[in-house]
C-alpha cells in the first residue's frame, strides 16, 4: 500500500517513538491474521502550509509532536499509526467497524480543535480532516483501504475541513440521484447541525426502516 500524500506541506523533523514509517505500517497491516475486521484512518491537519508560513515551521513541527502524541495515547489498544509524510498520518484500529472508528477519531478530532495541552507558542487549536474506511465492510483487500480513507478524507475536506468522514461506495452515491435537490439539501443542513456525517445519518436511517419492517424480512 503506497497512498499518494494529500498533505499541505512536509517538515524534516523527526517523528516520536512508536509511528512507523509507510511500509512498515503496510507490513504490519499485511500481518494481522485473517479474517479480523480493521478500520483505517488516514488524516492531515488543516491549512498546515499557511500554519508554517505564518509561525514558522518550529511551530509546525511542535504542532506534528502534539498531533502524535494525541493519536499515540488515545487510540485503542492494538492500534499502530504511522506518518506518510509531512502532516498527513495513517492509523489502524483493529477489531473496530468503521462506526466504532469514527468514534474514536472524533474524539481524537474534538480533543486537538479544542485546545486542550496546546504548547506555547503553537496555535490554539488543530484543525483534523479524517478519512475513515473498513476491511472487511468497504475493501476486501487491506491494500485498498488507504484509496478508500483517502477519498473519505477528500470529502470531509470537500464538506468543510474539520471533520471526519467515512468511506462511501460508488454504488451508494449514485443513489442519491434518487433524491432531490431540496432533500439532499436538508440531509446537508442536518448534517452540519448535528456534527455527523450525511453517510452516518443515511445508515441509521436505513437501520430504522429495516428494523420497522423486519417481520417482512
Amino acid at each position: 500500500m503506497a497512498p499518494t500524500s494529500t498533505s499541505e506541506s512536509t517538515s524534516s523533523s523527526a517523528t516520536s517513538p512508536g509511528v512507523l514509517d509507510g511500509a512498515s505500517f503496510s507490513a504490519r497491516l499485511r500481518e494481522l491474521p485473517e479474517g479480523e475486521p480493521v478500520s483505517v484512518a488516514l488524516m492531515d491537519i488543516d491549512h498546515f502550509l499557511e500554519v508554517n508560513e505564518r509561525h514558522g515551521r518550529d511551530t509546525g513541527d511542535r504542532m506534528l509532536r502534539r498531533l502524535e502524541h494525541a493519536l499515540l495515547g488515545s487510540l485503542p489498544k492494538g492500534s499502530f499509526l504511522a506518518r506518510l509524510g509531512g502532516d498527513e498520518y495513517i492509523a489502524a484500529i483493529p477489531d473496530h467497524p468503521a462506526e466504532g472508528a469514527l468514534i474514536v477519531m472524533e474524539e481524537i478530532r474534538r480533543h486537538l480543535s479544542g485546545g486542550e495541552g496546546v504548547e506555547p507558542g503553537a496555535p490554539e487549536s488543530i484543525s483534523l480532516s479524517v478519512g475513515i474506511a473498513a476491511h472487511p465492510a468497504h475493501a476486501s483487500d487491506r491494500g485498498e483501504l488507504a484509496r478508500c480513507a483517502g477519498e473519505a478524507m477528500f470529502r470531509a475536506k470537500q464538506e468543510g475541513r474539520g471533520r471526519c468522514a467515512i468511506y462511501v461506495e460508488s454504488k451508494m452515491v449514485l443513489k442519491s440521484n434518487y433524491y432531490n435537490k431540496g432533500g439532499l439539501a436538508r440531509l446537508t443542513k442536518l448534517a452540519g447541525a448535528l456534527d455527523r456525517t450525511e453517510a452516518s445519518l443515511l445508515r441509521e436511517a436505513l437501520d430504522d426502516l429495516i428494523e420497522r419492517y423486519r417481520d417482512a424480512i
